[in-house]
């Protein structure tokens, strides 16, 4: 009787497990033409910590950066999903300004509906409700800054990287407690500087835990924003915990002066008449220190 069961069990169909790689689309709405998505899962993992949701430029096609080899050990090392994004606009006159990036007329909703989608599909029910990371270049980046505007309970840090357009000035106070790094580049054009410089300043005057970098001699660029705004995620992560996001305030990282490029445990001192900037981790400011000096990052 036993033989019999056993040789049942081993003929029985197996299901198959569910792909580490899988794409969705969500069709047109309010904001947005196209809306389409790529998952990405490191494998093995038994529960995902966080999602790494990767927008680039201007109705740029992202869901190949999931196969980008950096962002996989990434991945693999942080116990977290990959989503590249495509984003395009309708058709319409001033194609310089994305109205897809303004989050919360539609195209961020199109966003948690894929990963309710991906949730169901890759049998992870953590990824419709899991933690965000926002990667992004230029367009990438405004679009993360509007989803933060949006919904700062879902993202636990996110990067600006040269864009030009927002929607969005001074943020919620939620919003403002959302870890963030705001990438100027120096030869970029004067009013993609001035736009994120101005909200910048604009939020951390009213206590964002937020960094203003500004990489010598890049224009248009990633440049080296990539590396560094990994090592950001990462002490982030580590910092607020999941899945359940600790809030962070000022006294729990270091804060540096624009000027001198120096930096000091938050709360030695108080602040000047001039801007500081906000880091999680001794780490992360001193990455930030090396790009704004034109040195190497530490190992």
């Amino acid at each position: 009787m036993q033989s019999l069961i056993l040789a049942l069990i081993l003929l029985a169909p197996r299901q198959a497990a569910p792909p580490r790689t899988m794409d969705e689309s969500i069709p047109p709405g309010n904001n947005y033409d196209k809306a389409e998505f790529r998952l990405w899962l490191p494998e093995g993992l038994a529960s995902i910590r966080a999602i790494v949701v990767l927008t680039p430029g201007s109705n740029g096609d992202g869901r190949g950066e999931v196969e980008n080899a950096g962002w996989q050990a990434f991945a693999i090392k942080n116990k977290v999903a990959l989503v590249g994004c495509r984003f395009t606009d309708k058709p319409h006159d001033q194609g310089f300004i994305e109205e897809y990036v303004n989050v919360s007329g539609g195209s961020g909703k199109a966003l948690e509906t894929a990963l309710s989608a991906f949730a169901e599909r890759s049998k992870h029910p953590e990824l419709a409700t899991a933690p965000l990371l926002l990667w992004g270049m230029s367009a990438g980046g405004q679009f993360n800054y509007e989803f933060v505007a949006w919904k700062p309970e879902r993202v636990a840090a996110f990067v600006v990287n040269k864009g030009g357009i927002y929607y969005s000035a001074l943020l919620s106070r939620k919003a403002r407690n959302v870890p963030g790094v705001l990438f100027i580049g120096e030869k970029d054009m004067d009013s993609r500087i001035n736009a994120i410089t101005g909200l910048f300043a604009l939020n951390r005057r009213g206590g964002a835990l937020w960094a203003l970098a500004n990489e010598p001699g890049a224009a248009h660029i990633v440049g080296r924003s990539l590396e560094l705004a990994r090592m950001f995620f990462e002490d982030v992560l580590s910092a607020r915990g999941t899945p359940a996001l600790r809030q962070m305030s000022e006294r729990d990282g270091f804060v540096a002066d624009l000027r001198t490029k120096t930096f000091q445990p938050a709360g030695t001192s108080a602040p000047g008449d001039h801007s500081t900037a906000w880091f999680p981790t001794e780490r992360v400011a001193r990455a930030w220190q090396a790009m704004e000096t034109g040195k190497e990052f530490e190992p």
